[in-house]
């Protein structure tokens, strides 16, 4: 399976777990993910945590392989489906925490994006470079992302593709801190 849903205490914890692809977010995982929100949101967790398996990525956004010779109207329902499972997290009534420990490109920055606060590793990257595809951020990114940091600096990171290192991330306030990954709540250092 290529989404986790535990508890940690008080905690819910969901772990994308497809590390082989840096996380990357395919059809079924989106689909599991909408079913763990609705599953979190009818339970009795205080908060949600949400991260990326192994220490590489915490998701590098949409799997590009599915979204190959789909038609228009296909997308575009797709992109609408997408939106209105990110957008069960951004509703969710108990707070959510992006637990950021390496890559978090496309639909998954826009994934941290719909949570209330997000930490991240000293060495992860972050961004929305779907302009190098001829695309735009299509998992509500456009909108959050502005509310987060302002507009000026929104548009830049949209229209360049540009990805922002985790001090610069801190530093604008796209993640609220930058942790150790063995202080972050459900996750431990990978053993070298």
């Amino acid at each position: 399976m290529a989404l986790h849903l535990t508890r940690i205490d008080e905690f819910a914890l969901i772990t994308l777990d497809r590390p082989e692809v840096l996380n990357a977010l395919n059809f079924e995982l989106l689909r599991d993910l909408g079913a763990a929100f609705d599953q979190v949101a009818g339970g009795d967790a205080r908060a949600l945590l949400v991260t990326g398996a192994g220490d590489r990525a915490f998701c590098a956004g949409a799997d590009i392989k599915e979204l190959m010779d789909r038609s228009l109207r296909a997308q575009r329902e797709g992109a609408a489906i997408r939106q209105a499972i990110f957008a069960k997290l951004d509703t969710l009534p108990i707070v959510s925490i992006a637990l950021i420990n390496g890559y978090a490109f496309g639909g998954g920055l826009e994934l941290a994006l719909a949570c209330t606060f997000r930490l991240s590793v000293r060495s992860a990257r972050l961004g929305l470079p779907e302009i190098k595809l001829g695309l735009i951020p299509g998992y509500g990114g456009t909108q959050r992302l502005p509310r987060l940091i302002g507009e000026a600096r929104a548009l830049e990171i949209v229209l360049t593709g540009r990805s922002v290192e985790a001090e610069e991330a801190e530093r604008i306030g796209l993640v609220n801190r930058i942790k150790a990954i063995s202080s972050m709540p459900g996750r431990t250092s990978p053993a070298k």
